[in-house]
């Protein structure tokens, strides 16, 4: 089995592009690391002037939607930069059972919500081949935020072939419309997603 989760410094309280009560996921990840064989991280890894950051277009701001590269893409704060301290992930998680961490959203040109492509599905992160190297059937998700990175990785993973299971519990969302997470939810479900509870798994194991 495997899990894959996202928690960056940028993305809980207090960071460039902080989700509400994002650090809440942190002790629930470090519950389920133990139970996994196979466990990853992936993080965003921006250069500074990403395409992506309202601050790389004059006259724009954060809330934005442009065309960037014939992609749609929503224009956010410049977070996860390259080196820097909101680009780390979160010193509360258990970082020992981590076994690999896939880097993504590298090119300035193309944004990259989904763990495993960029979002014009134009370039991998690996971690599909990496999976499938380790015989993974089951994908397990945590991670932030659950309405754009969570979901697109969820969706890329199922169009992956590999049984897909999200923990609700697990992740929390940017609600740019408050309804956000309700959605990302019922996408999910509609692509063949299974929701799981993070307590109810862990009483099974």
């Amino acid at each position: 089995m495997h899990a894959a989760g996202r928690a960056q410094n940028d993305f809980l309280p207090g960071g460039a592009l902080a989700v509400p009560e994002g650090d809440r996921i942190v002790p629930v990840i470090n519950a389920l690391i133990p139970e996994f064989d196979v466990v990853v991280a992936t993080k965003d890894w921006h250069p500074p002037d990403h395409g992506s950051f309202a601050a790389s277009h004059k006259g724009k701001k954060v809330g934005d939607v442009i065309d960037l590269n014939g992609l749609e893409q929503i224009l956010w704060p410049v977070h996860c930069v390259q080196g820097t301290p909101g680009a780390e992930l979160s010193k509360d998680l258990i970082r020992d059972g981590i076994q690999e961490i896939f880097t993504k959203g590298t090119d300035p040109e193309i944004d990259s919500y989904s763990g495993f492509f960029d979002n014009g599905h134009r370039r991998s992160t690996g971690l599909a081949d990496y999976l499938k190297a380790r015989q993974v059937e089951g994908v397990y998700v945590t991670g932030l935020a659950a309405d754009y990175c969570v979901k697109y990785t969820t969706l890329d993973s199922r169009k992956e072939h590999f049984k897909t299971y999200l923990f609700k519990d697990a992740t929390r969302a940017v609600n740019l419309q408050p309804d956000d997470f309700r959605k990302a939810i019922r996408e999910m479900k509609d692509n063949g997603v299974k929701i799981l509870n993070s307590t109810d798994f862990l009483k099974e194991s």
